[in-house]
């Protein structure tokens, strides 16, 4: 398993990140299974949000409720949150009483003292920065919160963050994958006119900005099809990606979903997958790509199969 050193943090992070939006259903000891799974392949950083399950704060509270970890056992795990989507189409808040409010339940929920990276879920129209640094500075101060990152946010959303906030922000967490990147596949094709893949979506280099910046990006939903339905194994939408991927999988002899994960592991960028499955099998699976070593024909011949144009 690859660990990467977060800048702007202590953090030294698995480049797999194992997610647990899909729990609520699920026993303690399948909660613990998947844990189990996880920690056996190396990931060290867990994912959640306030909104996952049925209620605010219910997979947070099956996963805190399955593992009642030890002091040591919580050290040695790295627990993220997300804040700002509300329940039932109420929208978003990132005001600083919903903020600071919904960080005492996540602790509560998780039975941990201490979040070490709480993200803004989705970028709030209505935000006042201001009011998103004052929360920060004061869940820092009294250690609820060591880290601090967004997600889904534009280079221009951040900027307005940051020219507010005295937090580093270390994370972006956004969708990608190889059918679903465009704030890639946009530059390869830059100044195309007649390529649509060209138009800029994101704000205008989401990916270099990052890098920039010392934020480090987490790929979500990394398995998910792009325009087509289905995840991107789905052969009758895909086929010759899913040519491509079997080819890659018998050549480095490792699962299919170990090549979709080496696509996004393998960019420079240093970028964290974060897995939803709730499978242990396939846990394992994704995580053999952690440090696969895919050659640049291989990265390349990958989006290409994926939809993308490579001028």
């Amino acid at each position: 398993m690859k660990h990467i050193s977060f800048p702007n943090s202590d953090l030294k992070a698995s480049n797999i990140v194992s997610g647990f939006m899909r729990i609520a259903e699920k026993s303690d000891q399948q909660i613990r299974d998947l844990v189990s799974a996880a920690r056996d392949a190396g990931v060290n950083y867990f994912d959640h949000a306030d909104i996952y399950g049925n209620r605010m704060h219910e997979c947070e509270e099956r996963f805190g409720e399955a593992l009642n970890l030890s002091s040591s056992e919580r050290e040695d795990m790295i627990i993220q949150t997300k804040t700002g989507i509300l329940p039932h189409d109420d929208y978003y808040d990132l005001s600083y009483e919903h903020i600071t409010s919904q960080v005492e339940g996540s602790l509560r929920a998780l039975r941990t003292d201490y979040i070490d990276v709480l993200l803004l879920h989705r970028p709030d129209a209505l935000v006042e920065p201001d009011e998103v640094a004052r929360a920060f500075d004061e869940l820092h101060s009294v250690g609820k919160v060591r880290n601090f990152g967004v997600s889904n946010h534009t280079p221009g959303q951040i900027d307005l963050l940051r020219a507010s906030l005295s937090q580093p922000l270390v994370v972006n967490q956004m969708q990608l994958s190889i059918t679903h990147s465009p704030t890639l596949a946009q530059g390869i094709a830059a100044n195309m006119l007649s390529d649509s893949q060209s138009a800029v979506r994101d704000g205008g280099g989401l990916v270099e900005y990052c890098r920039q910046a010392g934020i480090t990006i987490q790929a979500w939903s990394p398995f998910q099809g792009g325009t087509k339905p289905g995840t991107l194994f789905n052969r009758d939408s895909y086929p010759e990606l899913n040519n491509e991927i079997d080819s890659l999988a018998s050549t480095y002899d490792v699962p299919k979903e170990a090549i979709a994960t080496a696509w996004i592991t393998r960019h420079p960028a240093d970028m964290q997958v974060v897995l939803g499955t709730t499978t242990p099998a396939r846990v394992r699976a994704a995580t053999a790509g952690s440090d696969l070593p895919l050659t640049r024909a291989e990265w390349y011949r990958l989006a290409q199969a994926g939809g993308w144009s490579i001028p």
